[in-house]
């Protein structure tokens, strides 16, 4: 390790190109895997935290394994027999005799209870915990010494650190990993496709678990997946949705999508293995995030930038003003494409070259968001080389902004659809058409939670400019009904018919993006034409409605009024003023 941190020295010494980054990072693998279990997963952490590593390296630890050889029978068995207090033998009716699967803290047996369930059991390292904290002790020295001693360095090695091995420690307990698997059953269990083993507690303890026996295939295996007639790409979009609502409804989500930890069972469903990492996300963290999608769909790098500083990527003291056009050059390209051509790695790719050059700090929360996602993109592009995460999650996103009654996805709505000169009706339009792709979409939720928004304090603005956007399109209808009986008249008695009005022309987009709109409604599932008409009456009776009523009344007659004096006092000045000019 001294050889080649006096190597990567030399190199920014001598000046550090790509070429020498990529070899020093070679190294650095092999380094890792030979320190040892809590080394590789320092190792995989840090592939994910562009704050601390250069780009070069970060592809580099993308390609580290987890996978050590196994230790002694002998000891597993021991260790069996200490934790649940009974021989191998006098718990289960056989078992494997060698461990069917090893990895850096642990192994795996495939074994029959007497009562004749099939299970997995996991049995820990041994001597893992005193090695792992002698390391983690020894790298927490070298993070001090790189934090005072390299100026390059603008993170808290130390405290990074010290989240890991709180990972890790999380990761060596089989308890917490059994209660994780619980918890998340309780939260996704209910998704029909979606499987979660069931832990055995009377044969579990901290360094043994004993967990139902999945049969299943790795969605990686195409040929033997579609042998079976099941549909990976379908599985892998079930997978997506599964990650969103980790994400964003209960924030505790599987922070180790890897391929032997998503299989597909026979019966067709995703089963999730491994509950060891896990991760949580607090809501301001939740729906900070949603915001921050909306003001990247808004171009408003602005704003996207103090996002940034809710979720604690920067400190309240930092500058934001440089890094505003870093993140307009960042993210300028990828909103030129469409949902369908973004691609998870090269956004996340570039945002790490941005990341490692400004002051940014990647909590704990977002790097392991990151490696769930890429790590879900990856096994995706593997069965469809055009399958894109992100085209995938937008509907998903898009219903929780119709329809969530949060607060702070009420604002980001507004954000979304409102700009100073009026409704952006083109992105409601495709806020509906997304959401409609939702597997839950539920017409009749998103008509109670619009209108108990709208008829709530927090929704005096959106009346507001619904009253303002109703005075424009029933003023817009009157005007343009004149112009089409004027011309039809004009064409009857032979003159000359005049260009329609660019603004009319303007409020006929509108009108063709309401139809759109009450199209995609008429699709959506759901939707009863008979409902409407008790919606109707109810909004007819609120208070609220004859409110922008008056609204409505007063906006029409004060542009009748405009309109009168203008042509009673301005227009007949002009002609008057145009005719001297030509006089002269």
């Amino acid at each position: 390790f001294t050889r080649f941190a006096l190597g990567a020295w030399w190199d920014n010494f001598t000046g550090n190109s790509i070429p020498k980054q990529q070899k020093r990072a070679h190294q650095l693998i092999k380094i890792l895997t030979k320190l040892g279990p809590a080394y590789i997963k320092i190792g995989q952490a840090l592939s994910t935290r562009p704050d601390v590593v250069p780009p070069a390296y970060l592809a580099e630890l993308t390609t580290l394994q987890d996978k050590i050889p196994s230790f002694p029978n002998e000891v597993a068995f021991r260790f069996i027999e200490e934790e649940l207090g009974a021989r191998p033998e006098e718990i289960y009716a056989d078992m494997s005799p060698e461990p069917i699967a090893a990895a850096s803290l642990g192994q795996v047996y495939k074994a029959r209870l007497k009562t004749g369930e099939e299970v997995a059991v996991k049995v820990q390292r041994p001597g893992l915990n005193r090695r792992i904290s002698l390391d983690i002790y020894i790298m927490r020295l070298l993070a001090g010494f790189v934090q005072d001693n390299v100026k390059q360095v603008r993170s808290n090695l130390r405290a990074i650190i010290d989240e890991l091995a709180e990972r890790i420690f999380e990761e060596t307990n089989y308890n917490q990993e059994g209660r994780n698997a619980d918890k998340f059953r309780g939260f996704y269990g209910y998704m029909e496709e979606i499987y979660i083993p069931k832990i055995y507690w009377e044969y579990t303890g901290n360094r043994v678990l004993t967990m139902e026996w999945i049969e299943g295939t790795k969605l990686t295996d195409i040929e033997a997946v579609q042998a079976k007639g099941i549909d990976a790409t379908h599985l892998i979009e079930i997978g997506v949705e599964c990650s969103l609502r980790q994400l964003l409804e209960h924030g505790f989500f599987h922070a180790d999508p890897h391929p032997g930890n998503l299989l597909a069972m026979e019966n067709g469903k995703l089963a999730y293995l491994d509950f060891g990492m896990m991760s949580r996300i607090k809501p301001y963290q939740r729906y900070g995030l949603i915001e921050a999608v909306v003001h990247l769909v808004n171009r408003d790098f602005e704003s996207l930038s103090e996002d940034y500083v809710k979720l604690d990527f920067l400190t309240r003291e930092t500058d934001l003003k440089p890094i505003v056009p870093a993140l307009a050059n960042v993210f300028g390209n990828a909103l030129g494409a469409s949902v369908a051509e973004l691609n998870f790695k090269s956004i996340t790719d570039q945002m790490s070259a941005m990341m490692y050059e400004f002051p940014f700090t990647v909590p704990a929360y977002y790097a392991l968001i990151i490696r769930s996602m890429v790590t879900l993109e990856g096994i995706a592009i593997g069965v469809d080389p055009e399958f894109k995460v992100l085209s995938k999650a937008y509907p998903y996103i898009a219903k929780r902004l119709l329809t969530d009654p949060a607060p702070e996805l009420r604002a980001s709505l507004k954000d979304l659809l409102f700009k100073e000169e009026g409704f952006r009706w083109h992105r409601l339009e495709n806020l509906l058409n997304n959401a409609t792709d939702s597997r839950d979409y539920d017409f009749d939720g998103l008509v109670d939670q619009a209108l108990d928004y709208l008829y709530s304090d927090r929704g005096t603005f959106i009346r507001d400019r619904l009253a303002e956007e109703l005075v424009n399109a029933i003023d817009s209808l009157g005007r343009r009904a004149i112009f089409n009986i004027s011309t039809a008249f004009r064409q009857r008695v032979g003159l000359a018919v005049q260009e329609s009005p660019i603004e009319y022309r303007q409020d006929s987009y509108t009108m063709t993006h309401l139809k759109n709109i009450v199209g995609i409604l008429q699709q959506t599932p759901g939707f009863d034409p008979t409902r409407l008409v008790s919606i109707i009456a109810k909004i007819i009776t609120k208070p609220e409605t004859q409110i922008i009523g008056q609204q409505v009344a007063e906006g029409l007659a004060q542009k009748m009024a405009v309109r009168l004096i203008r042509a009673l006092l301005v227009e007949p000045q002009q002609q008057t003023l145009n005719t001297l000019t030509a006089a002269r």
